[in-house]
């Protein structure tokens, strides 16, 4: 799943949550399907070699490749999304970076916090917010349907409060 919990044990509990959108083409399988996108787009050229024709049809061929390419990498720079949210013992955190690189924050106290599913509504089904604080954010917008639904129930089992100890 594109995202990852960890913990410190230092001087308080804290769980960290990094949400990231997921990729399903690596850079290394990005070159590739360029590079074999231009080979294969090429092979009809192959017989016009030495003809006005090659010249006629060579720019739109070359244009459908850097289409390619720059659809491709679009989607890279739109997916520079990276929530973090810490959950210390008192405060929650929310720092969300844009693909822009601007920065989002949001924090709340931790027992006023609470973490809310949109089934229908929202921009995408099943839409997940976090509220406290008098505002409402949103949270993994870009994550699939199911792994919303995992998320939900992990941030509600780590929303809730601590057990108190036993004597």
């Amino acid at each position: 799943m594109p995202y990852e919990w960890t913990s410190s044990q230092g001087t308080g509990h804290e769980r960290c949550l990094a949400l990231w959108p997921h990729r399903s083409l690596p850079r290394r399988g990005f070159a590739a399907f360029v590079l074999s996108t231009f080979s294969l787009i090429t092979i009809p050229l192959y017989p016009l070699l030495g003809t006005f024709v090659l010249w006629g049809l060579l720019p739109f061929l070359l244009l459908a490749v850097g289409g390619v390419w720059w659809a491709l990498e679009s989607s890279y720079r739109s997916a520079r999304i990276k929530e973090v949210l810490t959950i210390a013992c008192d405060a929650i955190h929310l720092r969300r970076t844009n693909p822009r690189g601007d920065v989002q924050e949001w924090e709340c106290n931790r027992y006023w916090a609470r973490v809310q599913m949109h089934p229908k509504g929202g921009p995408v089904s099943h839409y997940l917010t976090l509220k406290g604080a008098g505002r409402e954010v949103e949270i993994g917008a870009f994550l699939s349907e199911d792994e919303r639904k995992t998320l939900y129930n992990e941030l509600s089992d780590a929303l809730r409060p601590p057990a108190p100890l036993a004597v």
